[in-house]
């Protein structure tokens, strides 16, 4: 057992690192006020190959592995601890990948490279007003096939990157039903484009953080998406869903760990400096205890992730890992990240007095920003218990069978 990182990943961390620092951490407010990531800033990450980057280098991505990945994503969180950024980051590191692996060479060719350029978006719909945790049994989005072409017919909600795929172009990777008799094995997958679509209306939602990238909807009524559009196999569209979220959930601890990283050393420089009836901040056990609690917790969850991040490489690499096994070490690292990193952000909130209530400090961002992936994204905390569970005592114990 070797903790250590070798000498490729410490530069990639480097690298990232250094340009997260410079670039991006000194405009996290001017993003999360703009309520826009600048274009400068995408394209730098593009040419930096952190934009789909596990997406195959013949298609312009970097190939990286998951492990790599989450050292990327913990930088960017560290950084962007409005986690505006990670979003954009995480996202189309899990989808452009599963796109990479399984989108036809026609449809690859056309999105993938100008997804990995910052030129296009790459995104995930399958929540419906209807259903999201339950997306088996109220999923309503139907897909038929009509001579070379598929027809969709549905409405999703709560989708990151609306307003970036109909700006820059792009795909979201949208489950339908394709036959409705087979529950969750007659689901598919189909890359929808959602700008200049006529038969796509989309809307948008204002969210309470990560301000900087978008979460809507859209509607389609009688889309026409070519027959290269069908990623992977008919009717393994769920499969290949719960591939990707796994790989989502995964980035989300990263990003947790960074983020909740940097809040607590915000949270340590300010109670070494402060003073309160003649002493320091930081000598008083009531500050000292809850530091050491939460700097555990977020230790325990860096080792969950990369863990989780191992194992899908085990799988993916060296074939010795399972998807089960992959599934049960996410859904273990979503179920801790954002609680921890909350508690960590809230925390430091507390010894920052009343400035920690403004927005002269960042950690109000971070506060309104990890709170996304507690509520819903990649699965609510009650889902990712469920998984567990099922991994633990098998699937004859659900208890929606």
């Amino acid at each position: 057992m070797d903790f250590s990182w070798t000498d490729e990943q410490k530069l990639f961390r480097k690298t990232v690192r250094d340009f997260a620092q410079n670039k991006i951490k000194p405009r996290v407010r001017e993003i999360d006020t703009n309520k826009k990531i600048p274009e400068e800033i995408i394209k730098d990450m593009g040419k930096l190959g952190l934009l789909a980057p596990t997406a195959s280098p013949e298609y312009g991505g970097s190939g990286v592995d998951w492990t790599m990945a989450a050292i990327a994503a913990e930088e960017l969180g560290r950084a962007d601890i409005s986690l505006a950024i990670p979003v954009l980051y995480l996202v189309e590191a899990s989808w452009g990948f599963i796109f990479s692996r399984y989108g036809t060479e026609e449809a690859k060719k056309k999105y993938l490279p100008k997804i990995c350029s910052g030129d296009a978006f790459c995104g995930i719909a399958v929540t419906e007003p209807e259903g999201g945790s339950d997306i088996v049994g109220a999923g309503k989005t139907k897909a038929e096939k009509k001579g070379n072409k598929w027809i969709l017919n549905g409405e999703k909600i709560f989708i990151s990157g609306i307003r970036e795929s109909s700006r820059w172009s792009g795909i979201h990777l949208t489950l339908a039903r394709t036959d409705p008799s087979k529950g969750h094995k007659g689901f598919s997958f189909f890359a929808v484009s959602l700008k200049d679509n006529p038969h796509v209306e989309t809307s948008l939602f204002e969210d309470m953080g990560r301000m900087g990238i978008s979460t809507g909807g859209f509607n389609m009524n009688n889309v026409e998406i070519p027959e290269d559009h069908l990623i992977g196999e008919l009717n393994r569209g769920f499969y290949y869903a719960m591939e990707g979220f796994s790989a989502a959930r995964t980035l989300i601890g990263a990003t947790c760990v960074g983020a909740s990283e940097a809040a607590l050393e915000l949270g340590v420089e300010h109670i070494k400096t402060r003073k309160a009836f003649g002493r320091s901040l930081a000598s008083f056990e009531g500050i000292q205890f809850p530091l050491a609690e939460h700097h555990s917790n977020i230790d325990a969850l860096k080792l969950q992730t990369y863990r989780a991040a191992w194992t899908i490489d085990q799988m993916y690499k060296e074939k010795k890992a399972t998807h089960h096994d992959v599934a049960l070490a996410a859904a273990i690292c979503k179920l801790r990240a954002p609680v921890y990193a909350f508690n960590a952000m809230n925390e430091v909130a507390d010894w920052l007095g009343a400035i920690g209530y403004t927005k002269e400090y960042p950690i109000e961002m971070g506060i309104r920003g990890v709170r996304s992936y507690s509520i819903g994204a990649e699965g609510t905390m009650n889902i990712m218990k469920i998984i567990i569970s099922r991994e633990l005592l098998g699937k004859e114990f659900l208890p929606y069978k």
